[in-house]
């Protein structure tokens, strides 16, 4: 627009409902924008907050050894090593000497030169053995960045995820089939006993009522159960008056 007065810049930015915002004080003349001063600090958090997710914070992991170590110590301290450096962390590993061990710092450094070598094909070295008072220090890098690293968890994390759904899902189908088929089976195996049991429970209290004779008493049911014996009662009771 050029250089207009301050009024006039005023009166710009309020015909266009806008801020009239400052970006370059120290200049001659002073550089002004009309923005809206609102959606600009907005999308300025965004885009901070989308650089701090993505920024990748280093940190230094610490191992120590000694210069005597123990074959199975020195297998978990190298596990360690790996696993910090799979996760994109660098490592630093510290010789610690006692003694007269202080007399002969080779063993520390080709205990650290073996080291690099295990794990060489996860990380490099990235600062020198060097004697550091009673220690000899060495940082090892990994090489990859943390945030590869992190992508690379989670999408194994999910394809493993994937995998057992896939596995409860055909174990849930499995389980289906088998209930339907059990359910299918029952009806027929249960159906039998109940027709062969029916005709029995309904000659029972026929038999009852035709055993008694003209001249003999009644034979009274054995009370088996208290449902049993009322329902032959019940069914006694009409041919015993038609015979009276």
């Amino acid at each position: 627009m050029g250089i207009v007065s301050i009024n006039d810049a005023l009166r710009l930015a309020q015909e266009a409902d806008l801020d009239l915002v400052e970006v370059a004080p120290t200049a001659r003349p002073p550089v002004c924008k009309l923005m809206d001063y609102g959606k600009y600090k907005y999308e300025s958090a965004l885009k901070a907050r989308e650089s701090r997710r993505n920024q990748a914070q280093t940190v230094i992991k610490e191992i120590k050894l000694r210069p005597k170590i123990d074959p199975h110590d020195y297998g978990t301290k190298k596990s360690h090593v790996e696993r910090f450096l799979r996760q994109g962390d660098k490592v630093k590993v510290t010789i610690m000497f006692r003694g007269r061990e202080q007399s002969r710092p080779e063993l520390g450094f080709r205990l650290l030169q073996r080291l690099a070598s295990d794990v060489e094909e996860l990380g490099f070295v990235e600062s020198q053995p060097r004697q550091d008072g009673r220690n000899m220090i060495m940082v090892i890098g990994p090489h990859r960045r943390k945030s590869e690293a992190r992508t690379d968890r989670a999408s194994r994390d999910g394809h493993h995820g994937e995998r057992a759904s896939s596995r409860s899902r055909a174990a849930s189908t499995a389980a289906a089939s088998t209930a339907a088929s059990a359910a299918a089976a029952q009806p027929a195996e249960a159906s039998e006993p109940s027709q062969a049991a029916q005709p029995a429970e309904a000659g029972e209290p026929s038999q009852a009522a035709d055993a008694p004779e003209a001249g003999q008493p009644r034979a009274r049911p054995a009370p088996a159960t208290a449902a049993r014996s009322g329902a032959a009662r019940v069914a006694a009771a009409p041919k015993a008056s038609a015979r009276s």
